[in-house]
């Protein structure tokens, strides 16, 4: 509202200063029309009466030796008369004419005249508040001969017309001021009465949660459309908590759902590697060996530990929240690393460790777990002709945080999939749900880590894992 009264107020200013203008030059106009129409019939009849004078271009300068003062001193403006050539015979300007230096009229005012239908033109100057107007027309003989041609000059100062545009403008201005103080009082008091029925709606939809009971809305005074957007938020609440009863009962049950995926998945995890050992301890297996009862030590320790992780799973089952346990004891991670690779037969996997021995506050089965899954994807990724695949295994210390680097040479990741790489149930293998990466990395960030990754489509992939010491 204040917006349209403040350009109704530029527009109207604008339009009244143009047509102010456009009637000063039609007044200017018509008034030096008239001028010009008494002034050539004195004229005329000048050269009707009695002359020892023959009415010709020649005489022209002496027919109107003195009356052309009086005829111009009458009707307030210069009289200029000059041949059919354009050279001056006799002006109104009050001192000698042919003592002043001779201008004579242009080529081009005596050609546009010649070719001019009426035999008129009209020629407007304005400079400032001073408009200057010239007229140009034949001078004819009594048989209606051309003798000569006749210029009409007036000058008219517009000041007058200006002072009158300025008090005019003034007044509106004023009218207008108190118009656009009366819409902003008016658009204040409108939007404030709006905007009180809004605020209270906006305020009840800002307090709607799905889990609490929502109060409806209640106004005394409001519009017609207020309370059509009552109806239809006090409708929604009812909505609402029919609703809120069904999804919370979908939601138990997806609970469940997932909670089964993710401990079938995890459980699937450590009962691949035990089979691995196993089979791995059958194959070799000599009891002639010397060093039988290190390798049935060292064969016993990897079937312990992923036992250990079935048992955390397990007991976490009990507790779906708080799966996987958060635990932290003081950990050599150089030789729990080396544990959690010991279970793959591959022999491309390469562990190099930069560090002879590297502490960290971790928790022994989670990292193991960690690292079971990254090497597995590793190896899974491999290209089924690839004449010599490569997985390496590097584990560093960089400030205060632990840094371990998965690469192999495997097909890597397409741009399409990077951003779903970590999302749950995504998965680019025929067989799995999806499930291991999304687990490692919360495993990861409840430890305040992160976990990274950088791949080329065809050349391979690198997994970053950067865990705080402490």
């Amino acid at each position: 509202m204040i917006l349209l009264v403040l350009l109704a107020s530029i527009l109207i200013a604008s339009v009244t200063i143009y047509q102010y203008d456009e009637q000063t030059k039609d007044y200017n106009i018509h008034r030096f029309g008239r001028k010009e129409t008494a002034t050539t019939h004195n004229i005329d009849i000048e050269l009707k009466r009695k002359t020892t004078y023959p009415v010709n271009t020649q005489n022209l300068s002496k027919i109107f030796q003195d009356r052309i003062y009086e005829i111009a001193d009458i009707h307030k403006l210069t009289i200029s008369m000059y041949d059919m050539n354009g050279n001056p015979l006799k002006s109104s300007i009050p001192y000698d004419f042919e003592k002043v230096k001779e201008v004579p009229l242009s080529d081009e005012i005596i050609n546009e005249l010649a070719n001019n239908s009426n035999h008129r033109i009209l020629k407007t100057i304005d400079k400032q508040n001073i408009s200057l107007l010239s007229s140009y027309s034949y001078i004819n003989d009594l048989r209606y001969k051309r003798i000569g041609i006749l210029e009409l000059k007036m000058v008219q100062d517009n000041e007058e017309q200006k002072d009158e545009l300025r008090e005019f403008m003034s007044r509106l201005l004023l009218v207008y001021i108190l118009m656009f103080i009366a819409a902003i009082a008016l658009a204040y008091f409108l939007s404030s009465y709006i905007t009180r029925s809004i605020q209270t709606i906006s305020n009840k939809i800002k307090e709607t949660r799905l889990n609490k009971q929502n109060e409806k809305i209640t106004l005394n005074v409001a519009s017609s459309e207020i309370n059509s957007l009552v109806d239809a938020y006090n409708n929604m609440i009812d909505q609402l908590e029919d609703s809120a009863v069904k999804l919370a009962q979908s939601e138990r049950e997806q609970a469940w759902r997932e909670m089964a995926k993710q401990v079938a998945h995890e459980i699937k995890n450590p009962l691949t590697p035990m089979r691995l050992t196993v089979q791995s301890f059958l194959r070799k297996f000599d009891p002639t060996d010397e060093n039988i009862r290190e390798k049935i030590a060292e064969y016993s320790e990897t079937l312990i530990q992923q036992i250990d992780v079935m048992s955390s799973i397990a007991s976490a089952f009990s507790d779906f929240a708080k799966m996987p346990t958060q635990r932290k004891e003081n950990i050599d991670v150089i030789d729990v690393v080396k544990h959690a690779l010991d279970i793959f037969n591959e022999d491309f996997i390469h562990y190099i460790p930069e560090e002879q021995e590297l502490y960290a506050h971790l928790d022994k089965t989670q990292l193991i777990r960690i690292m079971t899954n990254l090497v597995k994807n590793a190896t899974q990724a491999m290209k089924p002709d690839e004449a010599n695949p490569k997985i390496e295994v590097k584990v560093t210390s960089k400030d205060d945080h632990v840094v371990i680097k998965v690469s192999d040479n495997g097909k890597g990741i397409s741009e399409e999939n990077k951003e779903l790489i970590f999302e749950p149930k995504f998965t680019t293998k025929t067989s799995g749900m999806g499930l291991g990466l999304p687990m490692i990395k919360n495993i990861i960030e409840a430890y305040n880590g992160t976990i990274t990754f950088s791949s080329t489509y065809g050349i391979g992939t690198v997994f970053t894992v950067t865990l705080p010491k402490t």
